[in-house]
């Protein structure tokens, strides 16, 4: 009988597990035994910085009107309107789009609940997703909650640009979306306006060869996270069935508020439509609507954001650990990652000789691209100055 308590497939995902959840927790535990400062912890994209001073001002606000009109108590399951209304001017600005407004934004619990929301609203068992790897780890188990499936497509060693031709020999008549992530988890790649550009064509001429709409969905919970300027393009522009997603996790260092959105392109043949069956499901899955504190204080400080530099300076810091142990890289023009190469094909056992060390990163196989570790740089500079020797003997060990 204790075989029949779980659904197989969850089963089976538990056997599995999560690396970044495991080594985080591993973690926990080599800090309980060598004292916090003498472990190197790179394994979670968990943001350390504080919330910037706007969320303060914001929170006071809030419980300054508590027991007045405040409430936190069933809104819209869209969302608070004034705040679809301020932050679909946001977003119709980053995405060159004067066309957007309330009605075609959605507020959900994280980027997370945005995408299971998403997907819960246009899959149907056996559609497929395409995505091109290494991607985020939880793309698998998002469209496999709706009867999706995820269909990995290398990208080019190294620089990880989109390869065209594994792109198209990728679509279906299954192909029910494209899910891009850019600046990208794990590589912190940002994709071209040229390279969207070519991939709004292909998907184009699938769209006409299966005769089925097939959406680009971008996750932008990174965008802030821009170290060079880059342009981030607008997908809007680019593609027809386009929808963004987004969060506040890392720009406002709120990420256990659970806070993101969702955003049809106006282009969408019926948005209202599926608009409406996002909301639907936004509701039905249990989220409700996304979190009432979390909203108010969002409408207070959507132009704010942590210091950038600082990452900057994080970044500028790893780049070094790894130069100098002859760890070889492409350097990360967004998010808080280096997909690093490892100097041994089976990068778990380069895993474990770090993990001696006392140091603390992720297999890259769990994203898709096996030879590869991921390296989370959100953490206190001198973690990762002091990380250096640790690097550094690991990598002499296959040398």
């Amino acid at each position: 009988m204790a075989d029949d308590l779980l659904n197989p497939t969850i089963a089976n995902y538990i056997g599995g597990g999560s690396m970044i959840r495991r080594m985080f927790e591993a973690g926990i535990e080599l800090k309980k035994r060598y004292g916090a400062d003498n472990v190197y912890d790179f394994s979670l994209g968990n943001p350390d910085l504080p919330p910037p001073p706007e969320v303060k001002k914001a929170l006071e606000k809030c419980a300054a009107r508590a027991g007045e009109e405040f409430a936190i108590g069933y809104m819209p399951n869209a969302g608070y309107p004034a705040l679809r209304s301020a932050l679909a001017g946001k977003v119709a600005a980053e995405q060159k789009c004067a066309a957007l407004t309330q009605e075609h934004l959605l507020l959900t619990c994280g980027a997370a609940g945005g995408i299971n929301v998403f997907f819960h609203a246009v899959l149907s068992a056996g559609d497929e997703v395409v995505v091109p790897a290494p991607y985020f780890v939880e793309y698998n188990f998002y469209a496999a909650n709706f009867g999706g499936k995820l269909v990995p497509v290398p990208t080019k060693d190294f620089t990880f640009e989109l390869d065209f031709d594994a792109l198209e020999k990728a679509f279906t008549a299954k192909t029910r979306a494209v899910i891009i992530n850019s600046p990208n988890n794990p590589t912190g790649r940002i994709y071209t306006r040229e390279e969207l550009t070519q991939l709004a064509s292909l998907i184009d001429k699938m769209q006409r060869r299966f005769g089925r709409t097939i959406y680009l969905v971008s996750d932008e919970p990174y965008r802030f996270l821009n170290f060079d300027g880059a342009e981030i393009a607008p997908v809007f522009e680019l593609f027809q069935n386009a929808v963004v997603i987004g969060s506040f996790s890392k720009n406002l260092s709120l990420a256990g508020e659970r806070l993101g959105y969702v955003a049809l392109s106006p282009k969408i043949g019926d948005a209202a439509k599926v608009m409406s069956a996002l909301i639907l499901c936004n509701r039905i899955q249990g989220f409700v609507n996304a979190p009432a504190l979390g909203q108010q204080i969002l409408l207070e400080c959507l132009d704010a954001q942590v210091d950038l530099d600082v990452y900057r300076r994080r970044r500028a810091a790893m780049a070094k650990v790894l130069t100098d142990a002859g760890i070889g890289f492409t350097m990360p023009r967004g998010a808080f990652y280096f997909f690093a190469k490892s100097p041994v094909p089976d990068e778990r056992e380069f895993v474990d000789a770090l993990f001696a060390e006392r140091v603390l990163v992720v297999p890259g196989r769990g994203f898709g691209v096996p030879g590869y570790i991921r390296i989370a740089f959100c953490v206190d500079e001198k973690v990762i100055v002091n990380s250096a020797a640790g690097f550094a003997a690991a990598a002499r060990k296959f040398k």
